[in-house]
């Protein structure tokens, strides 16, 4: 029998290290450890749905294109009725079979932890560097602590999220790391960026 282990979407494209122009301008830190799942609301089971992740979670779903966290635990808003769940630490161990057993009855659950690529990115450039695929008005007036975008960097489909001041988070899937790693790693060498694991 075949025995599988996990690894980054990234593996044989980044490593640690600094990279590009001296100075770090950006922080990349690609998240292994965040489990993942979408949530599609059943049809005139919204309500449901809302009550039902308020009392599991404490988390009010967020109506729009915006992300609640309560505690390692957030819904982010992706269209309507749809919601992209993740969950650190403890919550993450099973965390789609959780969804269902706790919101099945209102919601389309999938699992999407193996699916996903996550970057976290943070650092005095990190606007510069997005600016450069990313066809949005980041300003902070404009795209603010906890707003929520799906659009194309580049031209793939990614999630963009402003977790707070200073970081960003883009969602692609696991197929594009190739691609969004080349259009990132060659954004942001006019800066300097580190690439840290965790």
């Amino acid at each position: 029998m075949a025995s599988f282990t996990e690894r980054s979407a990234l593996a044989g494209l980044a490593t640690p290290g600094h990279f590009g122009r001296a100075g770090a301008g950006l922080t990349v830190v690609e998240r292994t450890d965040i489990a993942l799942a979408s949530v599609i609301a059943k049809h005139g089971k919204r309500f449901m749905l809302v009550n039902a992740v308020n009392a599991a979670f404490g988390v009010a779903l967020p109506d729009g294109p915006r992300r609640a966290t309560v505690g390692s635990v957030a819904f982010a808003g992706t269209g309507p009725d749809q919601w992209l769940a993740s969950a650190e630490g403890a919550e993450a161990a099973g965390f789609a079979a959780k969804l269902r057993g706790r919101l099945g009855p209102f919601a389309a659950v999938s699992d999407q932890s193996d699916a996903r690529l996550v970057l976290q990115l943070s650092g005095p450039r990190v606007r510069d560097v997005l600016a450069k695929g990313v066809p949005l008005d980041l300003h902070p007036t404009a795209f603010k602590p906890g707003d929520v975008a799906t659009t194309l960097v580049a031209y793939m489909g990614v999630q963009i999220d402003r977790l707070d001041d200073a970081t960003y988070q883009l969602t692609a899937p696991r197929s594009m790391a190739g691609s969004l790693w080349s259009w990132l790693s060659a954004s942001a060498a006019e800066f300097g960026y580190d690439v840290v694991t965790r």
